[in-house]
């Protein structure tokens, strides 16, 4: 006997989140974070997703990724595979200027993988009255994964813009893309339906 309710790409209330599409893009050369073939080609997706998103109204959150440059806050994240990463005042920290961010948009820095992690996210979508949030960016397997768990069980409807994000490998991707939607059927949509979703919200 399945429970199992058929889901709009969009329920109720959309955002869009951004997770830590920044200056330093994908990198070039020795990197201190792994990023897969593609990764820049996805995230330049992102400003038109953006643009949409602003064009119907719908909220977004731009998240930032960014450490104290006495590493104080990085606890067991340099344990991994990842070397220091996204120190305050450096240039590729910032959010990425394609994204054309605005001195009133919700800007969230965070210090650790997941949104929902020591910031104030929980009472934006609150106040936003949230429903679905659309979750694009970096890494898939990693801050845009633990971004989505935490999500669910905020029991909130989830979306991953599989095109519009990318991860430290294929493998990696592939895999969080998985997990994902085997916590929300549908959870795996398109930048294209996105788009479409977008305009038919706002209509």
């Amino acid at each position: 006997m399945s429970s199992r309710t058929p889901r709009e790409l969009i329920e109720g209330r959309p955002v869009l989140v951004v997770i830590d599409i920044q200056g330093g893009g994908a990198g070039e050369g020795e990197s201190a974070i792994p990023f897969m073939p593609g990764y820049q080609e996805a995230m330049d997706r992102a400003p038109a997703l953006v643009a949409k998103a602003r064009e119907c109204g719908i909220p977004i959150v731009f998240f930032q990724e960014a450490h104290r440059r006495d590493l104080v806050d990085f606890g067991r994240e340099l344990d991994g595979a990842e070397d220091v990463h996204l120190l305050e005042g450096d240039p590729g920290t910032e959010i990425a200027a394609a994204l054309g961010l605005r001195p009133d948009d919700y800007v969230i820095r965070k210090r650790r993988y997941s949104c929902f992690f020591g910031t104030e996210l929980e009472i934006l979508l609150k106040g936003l009255r949230a429903e679905t949030l659309i979750l694009i960016g970096g890494h898939t397997d990693v801050c845009v994964h633990y971004t989505f768990v935490d999500a669910h069980q905020h029991d909130y409807f989830c979306r991953v813009v599989e095109d519009a994000v990318a991860g430290s490998s294929v493998e990696a991707h592939a895999g969080a893309l998985r997990a994902m939607e085997y916590l929300q059927t549908g959870a795996r949509c398109s930048s294209a339906e996105v788009l479409a979703a977008f305009e038919s919200a706002a209509s």
